[in-house]
């Protein structure tokens, strides 16, 4: 397929506050490029974004970048976080494009049916809990929350209503218009108030902050496809490949299970260029249904990133499609993670400001090609 017309999209990310600490100030900015998804019968240009669980930092870079130096003690622990302002939580956003840019109409915290919001905070008994371990900005830790998240990919429906996808479960929850959680979907084995336990045990297998990343939705709602965003953490599980479930959206049943073949690392050119890359590195960050059983799938490792159509009916392995590429192409700023399909023939992609901890600005673009996406 021809390359298609990028346009960078303007916008600014709507400031969320800011955090005095002795090294610096920690300017926060609302983050709404985690996933991105059009709800079928909008008006043109509208679509939905979606921030993840809220801003985190390292602990090395809480110490070095702002001065926390009483965190130091908590430097040894694998895959620590800081959460410097726990009550920013999931953010639905509804969004414009109105000429060259990108304008926000509202925003939706997602809350529980008893009114209280939910929160990044991990789930108890999840392996995150234990993989991850996330403390104030004081260096105290936080409790987990069975109705925490970290939220990743959204399927906007034509009903009003919307499916996320989370890491920490991982899990699949249906979010009503108004951004209350109805219903939550967590592996078997993991057994929380108010959930269903009914995906497949596996899934609590994902590697640390490496869950559900994509989702996509066929437009009548039957149909849920997810992603995950690498392989698994089980023995002898192939790292060159990540599992996409099409799921039962009113029983959660697994419908069908397919391999996604990542390209090979040094196939990245940018990100090889920068430094070592392995299997480890690749990455499913998002899916957009194209067709029945057709999806995009957007493939890459930090600066360079690829978008394929698959067609889960034409059997195993799957054909892959390249329809752009980063790394041919140029111009597109590093950490892709939203895609949403605006028409047949146009795309709107997103990267992730990760809420601004390290000054990144919610890039947004405008793909359009001379050709149905669909093929």
């Amino acid at each position: 397929m021809p390359p298609p017309e990028v346009t960078p999209l303007r916008w600014r990310d709507p400031p969320l506050g800011e955090i005095a600490f002795p090294a610096g100030v920690l300017r926060l900015t609302l983050g709404v490029g985690s996933g991105l998804s059009r709800r079928p019968g909008d008006p043109p240009g509208r679509f939905w974004g979606l921030g993840d669980r809220g801003p985190n930092l390292k602990i090395a870079d809480a110490i070095s970048n702002y001065g926390l130096d009483h965190l130091e003690p908590l430097r040894g622990l694998d895959g620590a976080k800081v959460l410097p302002a726990p009550e920013i939580g999931p953010t639905l956003a509804e969004l414009q494009i109105v000429g060259d840019r990108v304008e926000l109409l509202r925003t939706l915290r997602l809350s529980t049916p008893d009114g209280a919001l939910v929160s990044g905070r991990a789930l108890p008994g999840s392996r995150q809990a234990d993989m991850e371990p996330t403390f104030d900005a004081a260096g105290l830790p936080l409790a987990t929350d069975p109705a925490g998240a970290d939220t990743e990919a959204v399927a906007a429906l034509a009903d009003g209503s919307f499916w996320v996808a989370e890491e920490y479960g991982p899990s699949l929850m249906q979010v009503d218009g108004q951004g209350v959680v109805r219903r939550r979907w967590t592996p078997q084995g993991l057994n929380l108030p108010g959930v269903q336990a009914i995906l497949p045990a596996r899934a609590a297998e994902r590697r640390m902050n490496r869950g559900l990343e994509g989702l996509a939705a066929s437009p009548n709602g039957r149909w849920l496809y997810a992603g995950f965003q690498s392989a698994l953490d089980r023995p002898g599980e192939d790292r060159r490949a990540a599992l996409i479930w099409k799921l039962d959206a009113a029983t959660g049943g697994l419908a069908g299970e397919f391999s996604y073949p990542f390209d090979p690392p040094k196939s990245f050119t940018a990100d090889a260029a920068a430094g070592r890359v392995d299997a480890g590195d690749l990455k499913i960050c998002e899916l957009a249904w194209v067709g029945p059983d057709r999806l995009l799938v957007l493939e890459r490792i930090s600066r360079s990133a690829r978008i394929y159509r698959i067609d889960l009916a034409t059997g195993r392995p799957l054909i892959k499609t390249l329809l752009f590429s980063t790394d041919r192409e140029g111009g597109i700023a590093a950490d892709l993670e939203g895609m949403a399909v605006m028409s047949d023939c146009e795309l709107v992609l997103a990267t992730d400001n990760d809420f601004g901890v390290e000054a990144a600005e919610t890039r947004f673009y405008r793909l359009v090609f001379d050709r149905p996406l669909a093929g």
